[in-house]
């Protein structure tokens, strides 16, 4: 496929978050959506983490982290040279946090910080409101989740990268995905009646856009408070 002809890279719509908390199935959706709508050239780039668990039979080990890193934001990056728009189901700051949590080794943080904010135009955080499955060797358990959310928020806001919370189960986590994408879209949009998210973009009023943690789904308010109460109990 040829580069973009303009030479300027595609825009990149980054979604992170904890294990099964529906990454995959929102990347494709988002894709799937963006496509329909003609939104130009539009390419899903999988988690590389998953290919290489699934071709090796088990996890990586921490000095193998780092190439998992790499080959993340190169397929990314590869996909973003010949495409309008990138969804990318993980970014290689999910791999700095796994080795941070599981090997204990932060030295890959700045690098993937780096990274991720050069290349997403949009960072999608996926709530924690979606019930925890089983998926192979690439998860460890639902105790898991509130540390990979909690340190991947903590870097998210160190290296001053704005996200939006994704909730819902189903269309509705599809429909609040839409309503943080809708603005990144817009600024790309042609005339009204067009196409490229017309049709989503009528009735903005009552689509409220993700900016903050103000505006999320009830069971991530509730996460948030249950945190502030830990924190002030401790």
């Amino acid at each position: 496929m040829a580069d973009r002809a303009d030479g300027a890279p595609g825009r990149c719509i980054a979604i992170v978050g904890a294990e099964s908390t529906g990454k995959t199935t929102l990347a494709a959706a988002l894709a799937e959506r963006l496509r329909n709508e003609r939104a130009g050239r539009v390419a899903w780039v999988p988690e590389v983490l998953r290919e290489w668990c699934d071709a090796t039979g088990r996890t990586p080990q921490a000095h193998e982290q780092a190439a998992i890193l790499r080959a993340q934001h190169e397929r990314i990056a590869e996909a973003a040279a010949t495409h309008d728009w990138v969804v990318c189901d993980t970014t290689a700051l999910m791999t700095a946090v796994y080795s941070t949590l599981v090997f204990g080794d932060d030295s890959l943080q700045a690098r993937a910080a780096e990274l991720h904010a050069r290349t997403a135009a949009l960072t999608l955080l996926t709530a924690l409101d979606l019930p925890w499955v089983p998926d192979g060797h690439q998860r460890d358990g639902p105790q898991v989740r509130e540390p990979v959310d909690r340190l991947l928020r903590t870097l998210l806001a160190r290296h001053r990268i704005g996200f939006s919370v994704v909730g819902g189960a189903g269309e509705a986590r599809v429909q609040h995905a839409l309503g943080a994408v809708r603005p990144l879209l817009a600024s790309a949009a042609p005339a009204p009646g067009q196409g490229l998210f017309t049709g989503l973009r009528a009735g903005a009023a009552s689509r409220r856009r993700w900016a903050c943690e103000c505006c999320v789904p009830a069971a991530e308010q509730a996460l948030l408070r249950a945190r502030q109460a830990s924190s002030t109990a401790g």
